[in-house]
Order: structure tokens, then C-alpha cells, then sequence
């Protein structure tokens, strides 16, 4: 169980650490670059919009967060080496997946979103790299927390 703890934990910094260059891209993004002094600002080129970037800092964050604080209540679940496993590595995968999805949205008209065109834009093949890896975790993250919230409730008595 403390290898997937330490698996979760040091994934789970590395996702919110990427949602924080998120943040940058963000700033980059509202200001049209990086202010050296006050303003004096060095123009830095950014793709896709405020909205995009905000959704991949944030959504980033709470990713990330999310499976540390997992990984911290593992030892508390009472999970079987399997399940320990199984959970582990899926919040892994769907944090990371989501995270090819926030970046990659921002960058294509249909914003990865559906596999072909919708009413935000057109489909690529970008926009399939951001939108197949992330499907498989709409149903993950859903089942894992069930996972892990049965097992915390399990024998609870008053």
C-alpha cells in the first residue's frame, strides 16, 4: 500500500504542478505576456482563451489534490491489494488523462469535447488525442470515489 501512496502522492504534485504552469499560460494569456517591471511587459504568445486556461489551473488543481488526498485516506479504506492497485493507477491515469484533456481543449475548435464536429467547432485528429484518453476516465473517477467511499462507510456503527 505505500508504494501506491507514493505513486498517488508524487503524481497526484506532478498533475497540480502542470495545472500551475496552467496558471502562467493564464496570466500570459490575460496579459499578453510576462511584466520584467512594472509595466514593462515582454509579449509572450499563448493559444486558445482565458476560459480554456482557467479550466486546466483549476480543474488541474483539483485533479491532483484529489488523488493525494486518495492516496492519504488509502491506509484508512482497509482495500484489497487488488483494489489498492486498481485505484491507484486509475486515479493516476485520470488525472493525467484529464490533463491531455484541459491542455489539448484549449487548443482545438471542438474543445476535445466530441470525437467529431460540435456546435464549439471542428474536429481533428488533435482534438481525438485529447478526447479519447479522457473518455475512459468519465466512468474511473466516478467508480473509484464509489470505491473508496463504500469502504470508508463500511462497518460504521453509532
Amino acid at each position: 500500500m505505500e508504494l501506491y501512496q507514493k505513486l498517488m502522492i508524487g503524481h497526484g504534485l506532478l498533475v497540480t504542478f502542470v495545472s500551475l504552469l496552467a496558471g502562467f499560460m493564464l496570466i500570459f494569456k490575460l496579459v499578453g505576456g510576462l511584466e520584467i517591471w512594472p509595466g514593462n511587459i515582454v509579449p509572450i504568445s499563448v493559444y486558445g482563451t482565458s476560459e480554456g486556461w482557467v479550466r486546466a489551473h483549476t480543474g488541474g488543481l483539483t485533479n491532483g489534490l484529489l488523488v493525494v488526498i486518495f492516496a492519504l485516506a488509502l491506509p484508512k479504506l482497509d482495500l484489497s491489494a487488488v483494489m489498492n492497485r486498481f485505484c491507484a493507477w486509475g486515479l493516476i491515469y485520470v488525472a493525467w488523462s484529464f490533463t491531455i484533456f484541459y491542455w489539448i481543449g484549449n487548443a482545438v475548435g471542438n474543445r476535445a469535447l466530441t470525437m467529431g464536429d460540435n456546435p464549439m467547432g471542428e474536429s481533428s485528429l488533435l482534438s481525438l488525442v485529447g478526447f479519447l484518453p479522457g473518455l475512459p476516465s468519465i466512468f474511473l473517477a466516478p467508480i473509484i470515489l464509489y470505491i473508496g467511499a463504500r469502504a470508508a462507510l463500511r462497518g460504521l456503527k453509532d
